[in-house]
């Protein structure tokens, strides 16, 4: 559990509730829990998120601007840079990615706290998703 969300609240919630009848009612118990995180929580679950790597053939110019983005959002906020890619293609991705840090860097501190939980609700409701599809 702690691979969907590194919150261990979160983590104990989901699975001090098992068996769930139906993937449906698993995601709602996600989401579920992660509205309720507290701020400790929260600051609990970013932590455990990182940068995740671009597509290999990235180019050079890409590299250097999406590194550039995600330093100036890790400054500025003092967690990774979080979104929730499901349902982006692969070609979009770096672009979506970019364009995300952008926005969301001239958010207020609380404003991005916010937007950020929801990516993590995302986050974790695709890895679940994932992880009960199996390989």
């Amino acid at each position: 559990m702690l691979a969907c969300c590194g919150s261990r609240r979160w983590a104990e919630r989901i699975a001090a509730h098992r068996p769930y009848p139906t993937v449906d009612a698993l995601l709602a118990a996600a989401d579920e829990a992660g509205y309720d995180l507290s701020s400790p929580d929260l600051d609990e679950a970013l932590a455990h998120e990182s940068t995740a790597a671009p597509a290999l053939g990235t180019p050079p110019a890409a590299l250097t601007a999406l590194r550039a983005a995600h330093a100036a959002y890790e400054s500025t906020f003092g967690h990774a840079f979080v979104i929730s890619l499901d349902g982006v293609l692969p070609d979009e991705r770096l672009d979506q990615v970019l364009a995300g840090i952008r926005s969301r860097l001239g958010n207020e501190r609380d404003e991005e706290r916010s937007v950020a939980a929801d990516e993590l609700r995302r986050l974790a409701r695709a890895r679940l998703t994932r992880s009960v599809a199996g390989p």
